[in-house]
């Protein structure tokens, strides 16, 4: 897959996907070779509403950089987001507006602003300009009409800005979280992750604070919510006990008052197919 192929869709963490692809064009593409280790994916999205929709996201630990542009807004305009932590974050659409946005793998940000832990911008949105002075100006990437051209301007923008060396520490902080996303690998406890990568607890934690912007625990139950929505999603009938255990929950209860605590609904007010 080249840099300007269309990604897969990948709704994960999207509260509701069906109901918002109806309202707005989303695209995801691969960003250029030699930033594959820093940024996991490009997102696009277009939109010309007739009504106002709101629409909710169950974040990711990442972080993201946004260049945006609403009719009724104003000029162009570029954000940094850092991990939303606490429940869900919600983007008010109307109008016709559009948004380009940069989703770093988890990890992977910290190498950009090496002088400030990860934790800083959690739960914060900057100006980009702010974050970044040298960069161009929003508008000299949404203003392309062609994806193939968003794609090759974000490239340049972040290749400028692209650290000159790996940092091995952010290596490892994306390749943690990855273990704790698959599912297959199982890990539900932090103690047990840290034990099988040689690492105290303490130091886990200091790394995920440095470089991921939340604690592993935090990424151990998102993760859990995540699944728990991508599974009510696809099914009408779900096995609520069996999926809490396979989830690492001591009980069913536990996983519905987490769920709903976090999207809002409980499992069985959530939208399927």
């Amino acid at each position: 897959m080249s840099a300007h192929d269309e990604q897969p869709r990948d709704t994960r963490g999207i509260v509701d996907p069906s109901a918002l692809l109806t309202r707005v064009r989303f695209r995801r593409y691969e960003p250029a070779v030699p930033l594959r280790p820093y940024v996991e994916t490009y997102w696009f999205i277009d939109w010309d509403l007739p009504a106002p929709y709101a629409s909710h996201v169950l974040p990711h630990p990442s972080v993201n950089l946004t260049f945006q542009w609403e009719e009724d807004e104003g000029p162009p305009y570029g954000e940094l987001t850092g991990v939303s932590a606490p429940g869900l974050y919600t983007r008010k659409l109307h109008g016709r507006g559009r948004v380009c946005g940069v989703k770093f793998w988890p990890g992977a940000f910290r190498p950009f602003a090496p002088d400030v832990p990860v934790a800083a911008w959690t739960g914060t949105v900057s100006p980009y300009e702010d974050v970044f002075p040298q960069a161009p100006d929003p508008a000299a990437i949404l203003d392309h009409a062609d994806d193939r051209d968003r794609v090759a301007a974000l490239d340049a923008c972040l290749l400028a800005l692209a650290p000159a060396a790996p940092d091995p520490q952010a290596e490892l902080a994306r390749r943690l979280v990855a273990r704790i996303r698959d599912p297959r690998d199982g890990v539900r406890r932090v103690a047990d992750l840290a034990g099988e990568e040689g690492l105290s607890v303490r130091s886990l934690q200091r790394l995920f604070t440095e470089y991921v912007g939340v604690s592993p625990k935090w990424c151990v139950l998102r993760y859990r919510i995540h699944e728990a929505v991508e599974t009510a999603g696809r099914q009408d009938d779900v096995d609520w006990p069996a999926l809490a255990a396979e989830l690492g929950y001591s009980d069913q209860a536990h996983l519905v008052r987490d769920f709903h605590a976090t999207v809002g609904v409980p499992p069985t007010a959530y939208p399927s197919g």
